[in-house]
């Protein structure tokens, strides 16, 4: 590295290659998808020339706010966020940039010098104002996490998002009834069974993750990353993700059917397809998508809406009554019979506060003088 460049305020995407003389270049991928070198300048250009090529680069105003998250959305720090935190900022991302001002001109053209705590506040209060709480919470993590990278790497001075209050969210603690569940498991299981690409057909494993989602109690996550490996002989041996205390979920006949629907219809799916079956069993996903590779939380989440829209468009529910995969979990966890220990066991759930939230059982009392003893 030359000894008159600052490495930390280098900009993003710029890299130094010292044989010869030295070069400065950036790398690109070509229509094929290959890993290509340009070079951009000597080893005698400045700090200065070199952001200015990478801003000629991008054709943006190197002050402004979209240059900013262009410069960030490069930077190594960024590609090593995991896959839906990358999904979660380029949508934010994009709704800022694009956003209009009373000036006439997109936010993302503004400079960063002229973004403070006031105007953040009033952008995330316009923003919860039209009813979306959690966008508004959503663009504010995201221009907090932006600016402190800037100040970090020189590109700009200050943190306009600190102590910015954040947006008071509604707390949606959805409880289905047993009934709206049994008709959508039942529709699920009828709708699976057609041909992919047929009108009004589902994915075939939708019931299955909504079954062990509610006897199990667990996240769609935790539905998708089961594996061979969590079948004992007691019982299914859960995953339990955010420090949740694993349980043996003992087997029952409502379970295993579940459980052999599962493992049948992958096998199935490998044999037609000739793929390999590992060998190791925690290598074997019990929930496949259609290719036979592991199904994708992304594709759960997607193939879900799409399941939620059908019904309600062919009346199995009504609009008012969809839920999520999540609140399958609470109505198990308040299905449970038992104490609320015993409901925290069942949960995994590592705090008696956690009941407060999954747990919306209403407990029966005695009335005031009962005598346990009476006949």
């Amino acid at each position: 590295m030359p000894a008159h460049i600052d490495q930390s305020r280098l900009p993003p995407g710029i890299y130094f290659d010292a044989r010869g003389r030295g070069r400065w270049y950036r790398q690109y991928r070509d229509e094929a998808n290959r890993l290509r070198r340009r070079n951009v300048a000597d080893a005698q250009a400045t700090l200065d020339e070199l952001r200015q090529i990478a801003a000629d680069r991008d054709g943006l105003d190197r002050d402004s706010l979209a240059y900013l998250a262009a410069a960030f959305h490069a930077a190594e720090q960024f590609q090593q966020l995991a896959p839906r935190t990358q999904q979660d900022y380029a949508w934010c991302r994009k709704l800022l940039i694009e956003m209009p001002t009373k000036l006439g001109k997109p936010l993302g053209e503004l400079p960063t010098r002229q973004f403070q705590p006031a105007l953040v506040q009033r952008l995330v209060d316009r923003i919860a104002s039209d009813g979306t709480p959690a966008k508004a919470n959503h663009l504010l993590r995201y221009l907090r996490r932006l600016f402190r990278w800037g100040i970090n790497r020189g590109y700009c001075d200050t943190n306009p998002a600190r102590g910015v209050e954040a947006a008071r969210e509604r707390r949606r603690r959805r409880l289905p009834e047993l009934e709206t569940v049994a008709a959508l498991t039942e529709f699920a299981r009828e709708r699976g069974q057609r041909r992919r690409g047929e009108a009004g057909a589902c994915a075939p494993y939708l019931w299955i993750v909504m079954e062990l989602a509610y006897i199990c109690r667990l996240r769609g996550i935790e539905v998708v990353t089961l594996t061979d490996a969590h079948h004992t002989p007691a019982g299914v041996h859960t995953n339990r993700r955010k420090g949740s205390r694993d349980s043996v979920i003992r087997w029952y006949p409502r379970l295993r059917h579940a459980w052999d629907a599962a493992t049948r219809h992958r096998d199935a799916l490998w044999r037609a397809r000739a793929l390999p079956v590992p060998q190791d069993a925690a290598a074997r996903p019990l929930i496949v998508a259609a290719d036979g590779a592991a199904l994708q939380k992304s594709s759960l989440d997607s193939a879900w809406q799409r399941f939620i829209r059908l019904a309600i468009a062919e009346r199995v529910i009504r609009p008012e009554q969809r839920f999520g995969l999540h609140d399958l979990k609470r109505r198990g966890i308040t299905d449970t019979a038992g104490t609320r220990h015993d409901k925290l066991e069942a949960s995994g759930h590592r705090s008696a506060a956690m009941m407060d939230v999954y747990d919306l059982s209403v407990p029966l009392v005695p009335w005031p003088g009962y005598d346990a003893t009476a006949p």
